[in-house]
């Protein structure tokens, strides 16, 4: 029992750490996200654009399922970092890739389009999974 208290004691400091800088990362991700995107998804989320809900739920998701794979894997808060800046771009670039995939896909999100919306959220996911499974390697 003793030896469970010491090593809880060792690893919690670092946990706390890990969990934060990840968490950080998150956030700071989700926010530099909606800004760089061309259409405020939170605004048509609040005016109850589903479609927008949608698509910002995937890049949310998308975020955090590397960030996730990254936090499980890392040697050192560096690695979040580092890692957690190249989700974001994946993330981006896979939003920016579906505009050349879906036609007038913002004005369709806009129009709260739910057929688009889904198929960037399957979109999105896709590419945070394989971006997830990259970082592990």
């Amino acid at each position: 029992m003793v030896a469970v208290i010491e090593s809880f004691l060792t690893g919690f400091p670092i946990f706390i750490l890990h969990f934060l800088i990840t968490l950080s990362m998150f956030v700071l991700a989700v926010i530099i996200y909606e800004k760089i995107t061309p259409f405020r998804e939170i605004t048509m989320v609040k005016q109850g654009n589903v479609s927008a809900a949608i698509s910002l739920s995937a890049g949310i998701i998308g975020l955090a399922i590397p960030l996730a794979v990254c936090l499980a894997g890392s040697v050192n808060h560096w690695d979040i970092i580092i890692w957690g800046l190249v989700a974001l771009i994946v993330q981006i670039i896979a939003f920016y890739a579906a505009h050349f995939i879906i036609d007038d896909l913002r004005g369709r999100i806009e129009r709260d389009e739910i057929g688009p919306a889904i198929l960037l959220f399957s979109g999105k996911i896709s590419v945070a999974m394989i971006n997830a499974a990259a970082i592990a390697v």
